[in-house]
């Protein structure tokens, strides 16, 4: 086992193009043979996908999932005695690969296996789809390399394909893995135009990342001390003490409660902490604060709230208190990068939780136990730094403001939606539902669609590594020997990779309902800069299927329904809640009217802040 023997960086846009050194390699995999490629959808791989895709002398096979793909790789490489290459994005994706892997190892096949992979500042900090990758396939390839970037040389590219070709086919013959940590952004940049340069943000989600993105500051730079505490229950009085004195002398603060399963008496005490500093709740719509009785202090619209540059602007904190994981919101992210606002994290799991790189403090201490510890700390303060009202109220007004457009605007909007499917689940499920909801863009609809209030629904989602392979199980499990409602939502190609799962209900009593969003593909790729790309983003990034889910749902004797209009999805809603078993319900959205109505949603939110 060998690897190559200089110090790799993450690739990034320094003296040497990215793009065009992934071109140099992709050309040199060409000119040494190659013939077979197999990519799997994703955006952190697009420089390699798109660098396959318009080199000359390789066929480019499609596939939608990364198990499928490297298994039909494996056939290729088999029946033509010569190396395939694969090629997926970072994440669980590329754990996906691993049965192949071992066989392709053990049958002495050649196999490339190309990874994508965030890149060093990225890892290790909680940040999504970041897993390690370093060596993941542990000693099955013949060698492995983390893929060096600026400053390598067009010819270390070319170098590194002919080694990896050549290694592969050559006796033993076998496995070769390539990591390659990409940074953002994923496509070259466009020329701009002054006038593109006076363009304003237009309250779209992607408007919002564009805009914010261009002025946002890399964290590293900061020389922001971090101080972790110690692994304990409940921190120290002084350490409370300390906070809540720096607390109370910057009342402009915001508190942030991302992906969790917080208790209801830790969601009970992040509340009375946030009353009594005048801070708001953004509150991430995984993280079960949403929907419960503190919509005193809860903001869940922040998405279409930022996008009004305007408040964006006027309204930035003096500092952040967050609980957990960052939200899934990127908007929201961006803007506090942008903002370089400090951040204290309460991390109970004792993770390293700091993707952004904002984090001055990272306490590893009990949620419940250190809001007590502060709201002690805070009931002794001096009467002249009291909680500025104030600010709190603009936040909420400005929320009330986006809450009341959204809303308006998805009770008019007739047209068949993600948004509007999880907006109608809202008034459709019973007390004590647990929604298990998809990756990718169900949980984006969820973010901007799904209200804030009282109904005591708890949303689950596999946000560890934000994968969605495997949600169909996930949701059956969840619904496994459980009294309470269960009801799934995901997308089609969530679905499509997990179908398998089904067989749990078939082998086992399981009363659950499965909302199959289908927009024909990969529609979160659409709200990405990679739509661009003309004739390569259809083939290799949404990747339509046209698949008629009944024959699964009859294959594993699961009840089935597919509907096209709003009074069809009640209905079946209606029915799959009052009756056992398992039930899919396909609904058929068209994929442009599904982002269409995204962005509605945003801009109207965004225009409605202002009054």
């Amino acid at each position: 086992m060998s690897q190559i023997g200089h110090t790799a960086t993450s690739l990034d846009r320094g003296d040497d193009d990215p793009f065009r050194q992934i071109g140099i390699f992709a050309r040199a995999l060409a000119d040494g043979g190659l013939e077979d490629v197999c990519i799997a959808p994703g955006a952190r791989s697009t420089p390699l996908t798109v660098a396959f895709a318009r080199a000359n002398g390789i066929r480019c096979w499609s596939h939608i999932d990364e198990r499928s793909a490297s298994f039909f790789a494996l056939g290729i490489a088999k029946r033509k005695r010569m190396a395939t290459a694969i090629v997926c994005t970072s994440g669980t994706a590329a754990a996906n690969f691993y049965p192949a892997v071992i066989e392709a190892a053990h049958a002495r096949v050649p196999l490339v296996v190309l990874t994508a992979d965030r890149p060093a500042e990225l890892r290790d900090r909680d940040a999504g789809q970041a897993i390690d990758q370093i060596k993941l396939y542990g000693d099955y390839p013949l060698w492995f390399a983390e893929v060096g970037g600026a400053g390598c040389g067009d010819s270390y590219f070319a170098d590194l394909a002919r080694r990896a070709l050549q290694t592969a086919q050559t006796a033993p013959r076998g496995v070769v893995h390539l990591n390659f940590p990409l940074r953002e952004p994923l496509l070259p940049a466009p020329p701009r135009s002054p006038a593109d340069e006076r363009q304003p943000n237009n309250g779209t989600i992607a408007g919002t990342i564009a805009t914010t993105a261009k002025n946002a500051k890399i964290a590293t730079s900061r020389g922001q001390m971090r101080v972790v505490v110690g692994h304990a229950a409940a921190p120290a009085q002084r350490q409370a003490e300390r906070l809540a004195n720096s607390l109370r002398r910057h009342p402009r603060g915001l508190i942030l409660c991302g992906p969790s399963d917080h208790p209801a008496a830790a969601q009970d005490a992040i509340a009375a902490l946030a009353h009594t500093l005048g801070f708001p709740v953004l509150a991430d719509p995984t993280s079960q604060m949403r929907g419960t009785s503190h919509d005193a202090v809860m903001v869940d619209t922040y998405e279409a709230i930022l996008a009004n540059q305007s408040f964006a602007t006027d309204n930035t904190p003096d500092v952040v208190l967050r609980f957990g994981s960052m939200p899934l919101s990127k908007p929201l992210r961006l803007w506090l990068e942008c903002s370089a606002v400090p951040h204290i994290v309460v991390e109970p799991r004792g993770l390293w939780n700091d993707p952004s790189r904002t984090a001055r403090e990272i306490w590893h201490t009990d949620v419940e136990l250190t809001c007590e510890a502060l709201l002690r700390s805070l009931s002794d303060s001096a009467a002249d730094s009291a909680a500025d009202s104030a600010w709190g109220e603009t936040w909420r007004t400005a929320n009330r403001r986006a809450r009341r457009a959204i809303e308006n605007s998805l009770a008019s909007d007739r047209r068949l939606s993600g948004a509007g499917v999880v907006h109608r689940l809202y008034s459709a499920l019973p007390v004590n539902t647990i929604l298990y909801i998809g990756n990718s863009l169900p949980i984006r609809q969820l973010e901007i669609a799904w209200p804030d209030g009282d109904t005591d629904v708890r949303v689950l989602c596999n946000r560890g590594a934000n994968g969605i392979d495997g949600v169909v199980s996930s949701i059956l499990g969840a619904a496994a020997d459980n009294p309470q409602p269960v009801v799934g939502v995901l997308g089609d190609l969530s679905f499509y990779h997990d179908m398998n799962g089904l067989m749990a209900a078939r082998r086992h009593p399981i009363d659950a309902t499965i909302v199959v969003l289908n927009n024909d593909g990969g529609g979160i790729f659409s709200m990405l800069p990679q739509a661009e790309l003309g004739e390569v983003f259809d083939e290799y990034f949404t990747t339509p299927h046209g698949l008629d889910f009944g024959h699964a749902a009859a294959l594993y004797g699961c009840a089935f329904t597919r509907t096209d209009s709003w009074s069809g999805f009640a209905t079946a809603i209606a029915r799959s809640l009052g009756r056992p078993g398992l039930d899919v319900i396909e609904v058929a959205i068209d994929r442009n009217a599904d982002i269409a109505v995204m962005r509605d949603l945003v801009a109207r939110g965004a225009a409605a802040v202002s009054g």
